[in-house]
């Protein structure tokens, strides 16, 4: 196999950003679009179909911040080997990700399995609705390594620069759940009605056939896999090299649902209705921060390969950029989401309380959407120049140091508005504290030799 280029370290920036986004922005938005659709077909079947879903998902993005962490190291040290021209680590680093990253999941999913009713009970469930939930947490823990493995693999490929394979991958397991969703959810011929398992049904299926299309990518069309025994030690030091990144960002992204499982418990106190009201309104927020979600997917096999070129000024410059981006497409959102707040909660459940706790969150939330996807990029950023902890601290600050006592504070003064409120506080506080930091870090890197020398690039 030819050796791989670091295409990432030449031509315009801007122009590299937007043509890696865009496949997976149009990714994206189809998987987000489809857990919108999953709420709405849920809000059909009934208000406790839908609360029950909305317990289950700050679990399920527990579970997923796993992924995205596995996905950040693997990503970070593929990229910077890449950068540096060293094809066999890149494709041992790959190989052993996938193997790690199915290891990891297969854990945690037996580790769910065996604690779903406690911990839903701690949540604040009903004990009227724990059958109901551990039937749809029974089946949903059963995809969880399809899941992962499938992220960590598209990770692969976005750090060589390619974004539209991961992007066609993610459209295709998009509309297939889409397709199987009503099936599965309502019946249709030989299949029975399942309600809240149907979605938990079509959700395996679909996860199942992006597994087995990423890894079919990359062993047959990217020759990404090595099928040779590794040296003594070399998985190990593998192993070593992407949970170096991934265990700090895994914890990133996991203190983000940690804190809003304490917030659904906070919202619990006001009856099943708000707890629904605000797992329509996480959906809605999910879709139209798909922007920011598919930006920060792209920045950290950017600077992961700049970094190993040793182009400081290519980093700064697209965090830069992307920090305009996010300002200017923030604004938007929070104009569009004030105006559509009357007709979007209704899509979703036709009860007056349900739509006035998502009303409240559209009114308030998306001030600071802008700041937050700043967060995002810089955090990313942060995973792809090897240096993980900026951006755990960065996310300790925003979620447990403001969000949630702040929350806890404004809630016995302006009930669940002060909740919201405390949320657009938070990340307009840490917007400004991760772009700032980044753009110092990027200006103290180590030196070019340095930088090759790093031990996650791997030369062998």
């Amino acid at each position: 196999m030819a050796a791989r280029k670091g295409k990432l370290t030449e031509g315009a920036v801007g122009q590299h950003l937007v043509k890696m986004t865009l496949p997976m922005l149009v990714g994206i938005s189809t998987m987000m679009a489809q857990g919108l659709i999953d709420a709405w077909f849920l809000g059909m079947v009934g208000d406790r179909a839908l609360a029950a879903f909305s317990f289950g998902f700050p679990i399920l993005m527990i579970i997923t911040s796993v992924a995205i962490g596995l996905s950040a190291g693997t990503s970070s040290v593929v990229a910077r080997a890449i950068g540096t021209g060293t094809e066999r680590r890149a494709r041992r680093l790959a190989t052993d990700s996938l193997v790690l990253a199915f290891l990891v999941t297969a854990i945690l999913a037996a580790i769910g399995l065996l604690t779903i009713e406690p911990l839903f009970l701690l949540l604040g469930a009903p004990v009227d609705m724990i059958p109901m939930i551990r039937s749809f947490m029974t089946l949903l823990y059963s995809g969880i390594p399809f899941l992962v493995v499938g992220m960590v693999g598209m990770s692969c490929m976005r750090a060589t620069g390619d974004t539209m394979l991961p992007g066609k991958l993610m459209i295709a397991a998009a509309l297939l759940n889409v397709v199987l969703d009503p099936i599965f959810i309502f019946g249709l011929g030989p299949v029975p009605a399942m309600a809240l398992d149907g979605a938990a049904v079509a959700a395996l299926l679909a996860r199942g056939m992006m597994f087995v299309g990423t890894v079919y990518i990359l062993v047959y069309r990217l020759q990404m896999v090595s099928f040779k025994k590794p040296k003594p030690g070399e998985l190990s030091k593998s192993w070593i090299d992407i949970l170096h990144v991934g265990l700090p960002a895994a914890g990133t992204n996991a203190i983000i649902p940690i804190a809003v499982a304490f917030i659904t418990a906070m919202i619990a106190r006001y009856g099943p209705e708000a707890v629904a009201g605000f797992g329509v309104a996480s959906r809605i927020e999910s879709m139209v921060l798909v922007i920011f979600y598919a930006l920060s997917s792209v920045i950290g096999p950017f600077v992961g390969q700049n970094l190993s070129a040793g182009k400081k000024d290519r980093i700064k410059l697209s965090l830069r950029q992307c920090a305009i981006f996010c300002l200017g497409s923030g604004l938007v959102l929070a104009i569009l989401l004030a105006m559509l707040s009357g007709f979007l909660p209704g899509l979703f459940s036709d009860n007056p309380e349900v739509n006035r706790v998502t009303r409240l969150f559209l009114w308030i939330a998306p001030l600071s959407y802008g700041a937050y996807g700043i967060v995002m990029v810089v955090n990313a950023a942060f995973n792809g120049l090897g240096k993980p902890m900026p951006a755990v601290y960065i996310s300790v600050a925003r979620m447990i140091v403001l969000y949630l006592p702040v929350a806890f504070i404004l809630q016995r003064f302006f009930g669940i508005a002060g909740i919201f409120a405390a949320y657009a506080l938070a990340n307009l506080v840490t917007g400004l504290l991760g772009y700032v930091w980044a753009q110092h870090t990027t200006d103290n890197l180590l030196s070019v030799d340095n930088v090759h020398a790093d031990p996650a690039t791997g030369h062998e």
